[in-house]
Formats: C-alpha cells, structure tokens, sequence
C-alpha cells in the first residue's frame, strides 16, 4: 500500500528588506509525501550577531526541527542538510548556538515577540509569500519556514522539514505617537504633552504637532515643531474643540502621524473690569486709542504747520528742530528691477555667516526659523531668519524682496531691525534681529494676569513711538495689529510685518 510522509524541507526561501519590513517567499517542497495538504509555519528569532548568515544570502535547509511546543519555550538551533550544525544550549527564553567554522563560536537568539506581524498569518499558511513587519530598525533577524502535512504530527513527535534565511533591518522612520495628553487648558491655549514612540528607530530629531478646528477637518491646519515631547499652543479660539496629531522625525524622515486626538479650549467668561488683566487689557486698548488719536492730531497740526511757514527761514529752522535727521521712504515697487532696491537699502550676507537651528513658525512666504549669525569681527547674535519657499512665482519673489528693501530703510528703536538678506543662492532669505517673546497678541495671551498696568503702557508707548517714526517717515504702515507687533525680552514692542 502508498504510505504517507512529511513534506521535505521549501525550496528556494529569499527575502527582500524595506527599512523594517521584510518579505519572505519560497518554492514548495521537492517531495510532498504523497499528499496535498502541506502547509507552512513561520518562526522569527532576534539574533546578537549576522555572522552566521550563509556568504551567498541562500536559505539553508533543515532536515529536523523542534515542534511549535517546544519552540515556544526556548527556540531552535539552526541546521543544514546533514542535520542539526551545531550545539544548541537552552539559555533562559532564548537558544545559545554555536556555527562550526565561525569567527563566533556562539550566538544567543530569542523569539522576535508578539509585536511583529504577519501577513496574510504566521501559520497554517497555504500561500508561498508572507510579508513580516513592525520589525526593529538595525537588527539582525533568523526566519525559519517549516513546511508540515498531516502526517507530520505523527511522524518523529511532530517534527518538521524547514529553510531558515538570517536578515538585518535598515533604518526606519519612527513608529507613530501612541498618547497625547493635555497638561493645561485657557481660553486661548492648551498645552500638551506625549511619550517618546514605542519604536524610535533611532535618534529623534523633532517633534511635528499638526492641528485643526474639528468643524475645518484639515481645510486649514497649523504646524508647530519642537525638540521637546511638549508644547504650548497659543491664539486659539475660546470654547472650540481642536483635532491634534504628532509625529516624530529622525534621520530616515518623519514617521507616521498619531491618531487624531480632541482636546478644547476653555469656556471660563472673561472677568469683569477690576477682576483682574482684562481690565488692564481694556486700558491698553483705550490708551491705544487715546495715544493713536493724538498721534494722528499731532501730524495734521505739524504738516499745517509746515505748509504755512515752509518758505520762512525760522520755521524751516523749526521744522528741522522738531524732526532732525529724518528721512523719506522710498517705494521699492518704483524699481523696474527689485534687485536694485534691494541692494541699494539692506545688505547682502554670506550664507556661511548663518547658522540655521529651528522652525519658529510658518509664514506668507515659507517657514522662518531661529538661528544665530556671525559676522566677521562681530559678535554672534539670535536671528530670525525667514525663506522663500520653493516653487515661487515672480510676484511671490518681488514682495518677498520688497519686505526686506522696506525695512532696511528704517532705524529706529521700535521697528523691527533689518539684519541683510541672502539673494545669491537659495533659498532666499531675509535676516532680522530675534524676538525672543514673539507676538504682541499671543504673548498677552499666554501671559494673561501678570502684567502691570504701567508694564502694558510702555508697551503701549513704544508701538505708538514706532508708528510715529512710519508717519515721519511718509510710510503707511496698512495693517496695524497685536499679531505684527513682536516682542523682546525686555518687553520693547517692535513694529513688523511690512
């Protein structure tokens, strides 16, 4: 009568490697047992050491291996066509082996964990193909593929026929952010923390923090980076439910971002007048009034003044005692060729005298950064630097340059101050003196309370002595707002955005 046998060892078993993905496939056995019902399991062990692996890459036959029970409880040792290669000695969870003609005369190898996938499954497969993922970055990986029918079971205590093949991963992006939490809630901010991604896969560069009004669903998002695993996200809208995702970066780029997480804004009412900042913010908003109004008083009467007596000698001596040395702005957009504007009013800096260290926001015209500058026989002072993103039509060139011609013809205390620009390589660049405290409005926002009233008027005073600078100047500065004025460390308000 026929009889019945185990399948012989896959034929054939490669691998290919995608970063921490690798996919296995084999050819069926050479001798099926006289039967059609082979099937094939897979075993993955994480291994010390590569050098074991055959020169040419080819999977090696095993004539025996230990059934699943067994393998469960310590591991398999590797083996060839003539059986097993070596001594194999359990060593906790894992299998010490040892390679007859190796420089390593052992290796301890353990169970790749339940964290790895398998697909379509890791056994009863019936398929020749499995693609294994959520592998480690940099690690060096045994797969053993048994092939088995249903007589094995009962043919040497279960034993099976198989082909092992050893791989190293690449690097990866890192896995995504598993948990955001919230650590603190206004009505204009939260603020936000997380861990560290299960599977880093190296260093982490960066964190990006993506987010969103949940009525918008991503039609317009925000981007925040930050080398901590926390940030505080200002000039939100009061009582609004906000979607948040997080991703890290390292060297391979950036990983995937987390699932989205809700968090919303405060819904507390605003104190009333006497309970605290808001009625100092109330002030600052009166005063500014007041001062803007006199300010605009003070122009009309001066420039009637001038043009009652500009043909008198004593009231040009006048004119000059009451505005020394000021200057008339000049209309960049009056150049046929912005480069000439541009370098007749800022200075042109060596790229290599900039050292570019983070993302500090998004702006029209691309993404502006912190960093440092050093120019020769100088100090070294914080820059902020912004760049003209890729891609930019002539227009986008043209308005991007104007900013900079604008500002390189003010000096005055309370305009922000032009550093240079950078137009003969790219991406383009305008340099201008750091903010440490950024935004007027999102400063007083997360500061909400904890200014004086004579604090807020010199900030006050400092905006309007800059806006009165512009008006001498014959500039009309068009959209006057707390998001355009920046702020130092000292509290000096600066005019920006021209």
């Amino acid at each position: 009568p026929f009889s019945s046998e185990p399948p012989s060892a896959p034929q054939q078993l490669i691998s290919v490697v995608n970063e921490t993905s690798v996919v296995l496939e084999w050819a069926p056995p050479r001798r099926l047992g006289g039967r059609s019902d082979t099937s094939y399991s897979l075993e993955c062990l994480i291994c010390q050491s590569g050098s074991h692996a055959p020169a040419d890459g080819r999977a090696a036959p095993r004539n025996r291996t230990v059934s699943q029970p067994q393998l469960q409880h310590g591991g398999v040792g590797m083996q060839s066509d003539q059986g097993i290669v070596g001594p194999e000695v359990q060593l906790g969870r894992g299998v010490l082996q040892s390679w007859p003609g190796s420089d390593i005369s052992s290796q301890l190898c353990l169970p790749c964990g339940s964290d790895v996938l398998f697909s379509p499954d890791q056994t009863g497969l019936q398929t020749t193909r499995v693609v294994v993922s959520k592998l480690r970055a940099h690690t060096h990986y045994t797969f053993i593929v048994h092939s088995r029918n249903g007589v094995s079971q009962v043919s040497g205590a279960g034993a099976s026929q198989s082909a092992s093949v050893s791989v190293t991963t690449n690097q990866a992006a890192p896995s995504p952010v598993s948990t955001i939490q919230v650590t603190d809630v206004t009505r204009h901010s939260l603020s936000l923390s997380w861990q560290q991604p299960e599977r880093p896969n190296g260093v982490i560069l960066e964190y990006e923090v993506k987010f969103y009004e949940k009525d918008q669903r991503e039609r317009s998002y925000r981007i925040m980076r930050t080398f901590l695993r926390s940030v505080d996200v200002t000039s939100l809208n009061p009582l609004t439910v906000y979607v948040f995702h997080v991703r890290a970066r390292t060297a391979a780029g950036y990983g995937d971002y987390s699932t989205p997480f809700e968090f919303s804004t405060n819904s507390d009412p605003f104190p009333l007048i006497g309970e605290g900042v808001n009625s100092a913010f109330l002030l600052l908003s009166i005063s500014a009034v007041g001062i803007l109004l006199l300010i605009s008083a003070a122009v009309f009467i001066i420039s009637r003044r001038r043009s009652k007596y500009s043909k008198t000698k004593q009231d040009s001596e006048e004119e000059k005692h009451l505005n020394p040395g000021v200057k008339i702005y000049v209309d960049p957009f009056t150049y046929e060729d912005p480069d000439q504007a541009i370098h007749e009013f800022a200075k042109e800096i060596d790229v290599s005298s900039i050292h570019i260290e983070k993302v500090i926001g998004i702006g029209e015209f691309g993404e502006v950064c912190s960093g440092r500058l050093r120019m020769q026989g100088k100090r070294e002072i914080y820059v902020a630097i912004k760049s003209l993103k890729a891609g930019y039509s002539d227009k986008q060139r043209r308005d991007f340059l104007s900013e900079a011609s604008i500002m390189g013809q003010f000096d005055h205390p309370n305009i922000i101050r032009l550093e240079g620009v950078v137009t003969r390589c790219k991406p383009l660049m305008i340099i201008t003196e750091y903010m440490e405290n950024g935004s007027l409005d999102a400063f007083l926002r997360k500061h909400d309370g904890q200014f004086t009233v004579i604090q807020l008027v010199g900030m006050l005073r400092g905006i309007a002595s800059g806006m009165k600078y512009l008006s001498d100047m014959s500039y009309v500065h068009r959209d006057l707002a707390a998001r355009n004025i920046l702020v130092n460390s000292n509290l000096v308000c600066k005019v920006s955005d021209f």
